[in-house]
C-alpha cells in the first residue's frame, strides 16, 4: 500500500519523468576586509555549492539527521514519510503536512514555489527523482547547504554561521550545528537570536538525533549540552554594509556586471569599524534625552584608506548613508580651511587679533558665549572658536580663498562664499571633511578617499587593482606647521579638550551649527584622521550638544581603540619649508678693494608705527 501511494504520488503529474530544469544561480561579490574577513556579500542569493571537505562530518551530518535519516539511502523520496504525510492531508482535505527529504527540500528551493498544494507536491517529487538520478549524494547536499534559508537574510550555511556566530561554518562547534540544523524546521521560531529558549529546546532534539544516528557520541552530546553557543542578536559585521553598499556601486562601475563571482578586497578595518560604531552608539545613546538620535563617523589613514565608515547608529532600523550622503553645515570645524588661507597669506599663529564686534556687508556674527576677550592671539582665537576674528580673517584674505584652499585639500561639495561662510555654512559631508582633515594629518598631501584595493576572481586572478596616483603636496611650510601647532592647542587647552588622549598627538576641531542643528569633532594624529558627525535626521535642534561635547567623546572613545590597532604616529612635520630666494645682484654687497676703507652700515630707520591695540593688524 505505502509503495502504491508513493507511486501515484510520484507519476500523478505526468507519466514520463520531465528533464530537470537549469539551475541557475546569479554571481555574487563577496567584500572582506583588509585582513581577509567577509564584510558582506551583494548580487545573487545564494552562494556556490558548500564545500563539504571543508566541514566538520558533524555539521552536515546534524541536518541529515533531523531532516532526513534515510538521506543515503533513498531514491529521492521516503516512502514511509509520504504514507504518514498523505494519511494526514487526507484528514484535513488539504496538502498540510511536509515529510519532504532533503532532496524535496532542494527541488522545491531549486524550482518550485512554496505553495502547499498536491500538484506542487507531486513535481517535487518527480524532480526529487531526476536529482537523484543526476547528481551524487554529496552533490546534493552541498547544493542543499548552499541554498537553504535560515532566517535573518542568511541563505546558506556559510552566511547563516557568520550571522549568528561570526564565523567560518568551517569552524562551526557541534552545538552551533545543531542550532543551525534545528532553525530550518521555522526560521522564525527557532531563530536564535530572536528566540533564544526556542531555539535551545530545538538544538537539544537535534543533538538527540545526532547521537542517535552515531553522528557524535554521547559524550560529545552531553558536552555541547554544557557549552551554550554564542549568538550575536544583531549582526557583528552590520555596521559595515553602509560602507559595502557605497563601495557596491562603484565595484560595478569597475566591472560591469559581473559574470562569476568576485571577492572585493578592501581597506575597511573591521576591529576599528566595531569600534566606531559602539562609539556612536553609545554616545548617542547616552546624549538620546538632549536629543540626539543619530551619528556618523568615517576614519581615513594617511593615504586615503577608509579604515572605518559608520553611517548611522542601526543599518537595520536606517541603511541610510549619513557619512557620505548627508550633506549638513560643518559649523566651526570649517574654520581650519578660514585659517590656512590666512597662514598660507603670511599671517601666524602669534599675531595679534582683536575679538570685538564686526560687521560685514551688513551681517554681524556673534561668539558662542557673551563678550569679547579683546586682544588675543590668531592660535587662541581658532582655540576658542572665536567667529568674530574667523568672519573678518575670511573677509580680509578673501572668501575665495578660503574656498580654494578647502577644495584643494578635499573638500567637494559647492562652497558659498557669503560672508557667513567664515563659520561654516557649506554643507558638506563627513566622508569629505576626513579627506581633507588627512591633508593635516600627513604632512600636507592629498588624500583622496577610497575603499577598494583590489578586485579578484574566487580562483585569484585579478581583474582590478587600485593604482597610487603621484603624490600631490596640497598644504607646504610654514602654514602645515603653524596650522596644525594650533589644532594641537585646541584639543590641549581649547574647546577640544574632551578628545584629548594622553600619550598621543592629537590635533583637531569642534564644530557647532548656531542653532544645534548639527555638532562635529574633526581630529586626527599621524597618519589616521577621525571625523564625527551628531545630529537628526529631521534636522530638528538638539539641546545644547556642541562639538566639544557628544561628538568629542565618541571620537575619542573611538580613537582610543583605533591607536592601539592601527599603524599611527606623530603627526609628521611635512616638507621644510623652501629656501629664501638669493638677493638681487645689484643688493649684493661689494667687494672691498685694497686699499678703499671698510663700507660702512647704513643709517637706521625708524622703526614703523605699531597699530593700535585695539585693531587687527589685518
Amino acid at each position: 500500500m505505502i509503495a502504491l501511494l508513493a507511486a501515484a504520488s510520484l507519476f500523478a503529474p505526468a507519466p514520463e519523468l520531465p528533464r530537470l530544469p537549469e539551475i541557475r544561480r546569479d554571481p555574487q561579490i563577496t567584500y572582506v576586509d583588509r585582513s581577509g574577513a567577509v564584510l558582506g556579500v551583494r548580487g545573487g542569493r545564494y552562494a556556490p555549492p558548500t564545500d563539504l571537505a571543508k566541514l566538520p562530518a558533524y555539521v552536515p551530518g546534524a541536518f541529515v539527521a533531523i531532516e532526513d535519516r534515510r538521506f543515503y539511502s533513498h531514491t529521492g523520496f521516503d516512502a514511509m514519510g509520504i504514507a504518514r504525510a498523505i494519511v494526514a492531508d487526507l484528514g484535513q482535505g488539504h496538502a498540510a503536512q511536509g515529510a519532504s527529504t532533503i532532496t524535496q527540500q532542494l527541488a522545491r528551493n531549486l524550482f518550485l514555489s512554496a505553495d502547499r498544494t498536491v500538484e506542487r507536491k507531486a513535481m517535487e517529487l518527480v524532480y526529487a527523482v531526476q536529482l537523484e538520478r543526476t547528481y551524487t549524494k554529496k552533490q546534493i547536499l552541498a547544493l542543499y547547504l548552499s541554498r537553504t534559508y535560515f532566517g535573518a537574510g542568511a541563505y546558506g550555511i556559510e552566511a547563516a554561521s557568520q550571522r549568528y556566530f561570526n564565523k567560518p561554518a568551517a569552524k562551526l562547534t557541534v552545538r552551533e550545528a545543531a542550532t543551525l540544523a534545528g532553525i530550518l524546521k521555522s526560521p522564525t521560531n527557532y531563530n536564535p537570536a530572536e528566540e533564544p529558549e526556542r531555539s535551545a529546546q530545538r538544538t537539544a532534539l537535534v543533538l538527540d538525533a545526532m547521537a542517535e544516528t552515531g553522528v557524535i557520541t554521547q559524550a560529545q552530546k552531553a558536552k555541547a549540552l554544557a557549552q551554550p553557543a554564542k549568538v550575536w542578536r544583531a549582526s557583528p559585521t552590520a555596521p559595515a554594509q553602509y560602507f559595502i553598499d557605497w563601495l557596491d556601486g562603484q565595484t560595478r562601475q569597475i566591472v560591469g556586471q559581473p559574470k562569476q563571482d568576485l571577492v572585493v578586497e578592501t581597506t575597511l578595518d573591521m576591529a576599528a569599524e566595531t569600534a566606531a560604531a559602539e562609539a556612536a552608539k553609545t554616545t548617542v545613546a547616552k546624549h538620546e534625552a538632549q536629543g540626539a538620535t543619530q551619528a556618523a563617523v568615517v576614519a581615513v589613514d594617511g593615504a586615503g584608506r577608509i579604515r572605518a565608515m559608520v553611517g548611522g547608529v542601526d543599518y537595520a532600523a536606517s541603511p541610510f548613508n549619513r557619512a557620505v550622503d548627508a550633506h549638513r553645515q560643518a559649523g566651526s570645524a570649517w574654520k581650519p580651511f578660514v585659517y590656512l588661507a590666512a597662514l598660507e597669506a603670511g599671517r601666524t599663529p602669534d599675531m595679534p587679533v582683536v575679538d570685538e564686534p564686526v560687521t560685514i556687508n551688513g551681517w554681524t556674527p556673534r561668539n558662542y558665549t557673551e563678550g569679547y576677550l579683546g586682544q588675543i592671539t590668531l592660535e587662541r582665537a581658532l582655540a576658542q572658536s572665536i567667529n568674530t576674528v574667523a568672519a573678518r580673517l575670511a573677509d580680509e584674505v578673501g572668501r575665495d580663498a578660503v574656498a580654494g584652499a578647502a577644495k584643494r585639500i578635499g573638500v567637494v561639495s559647492p562652497i558659498n562664499t557669503d560672508p557667513a561662510m567664515a563659520l561654516g555654512t557649506t554643507l558638506v559631508t563627513p566622508l569629505e571633511m576626513a579627506q581633507a582633515y588627512a591633508t593635516f594629518s600627513n604632512g600636507g598631501v592629498r588624500a583622496p578617499a577610497y575603499g577598494v584595493e583590489r578586485i579578484r576572481t574566487g580562483a585569484g586572478a585579478v581583474v582590478y587593482q587600485r593604482k597610487a596616483a603621484p603624490p600631490v603636496q596640497a598644504i607646504a611650510n610654514p602654514p602645515l606647521g603653524e596650522l596644525n601647532r594650533m589644532l594641537r592647542t585646541v584639543v590641549a587647552s581649547g574647546t577640544g579638550a574632551k578628545a584629548a588622549i594622553p600619550g598621543y598627538d592629537i590635533a583637531g576641531k569642534t564644530g557647532t551649527t548656531s542653532d544645534y542643528k548639527d555638532a562635529w569633532f574633526c581630529g586626527f594624529t599621524g597618519g589616521l584622521t577621525a571625523v564625527v558627525w551628531m545630529g537628526r535626521d529631521d534636522a530638528a535642534p538638539m539641546r545644547k550638544i556642541t562639538g566639544g561635547a557628544a561628538p568629542a567623546e565618541a571620537w575619542r572613545g573611538f580613537m582610543t581603540a583605533a591607536v592601539r590597532k592601527l599603524p599611527v604616529s606623530a603627526i609628521p612635520p611635512g616638507p621644510p619649508p623652501p629656501a629664501p630666494p638669493p638677493p638681487p645682484a645689484d643688493m649684493a654687497p661689494a667687494l672691498q678693494q685694497p686699499g678703499q676703507p671698510p663700507a660702512q652700515p647704513a643709517p637706521a630707520q625708524p622703526a614703523p608705527a605699531q597699530p593700535a591695540a585695539s585693531q587687527p593688524p589685518f
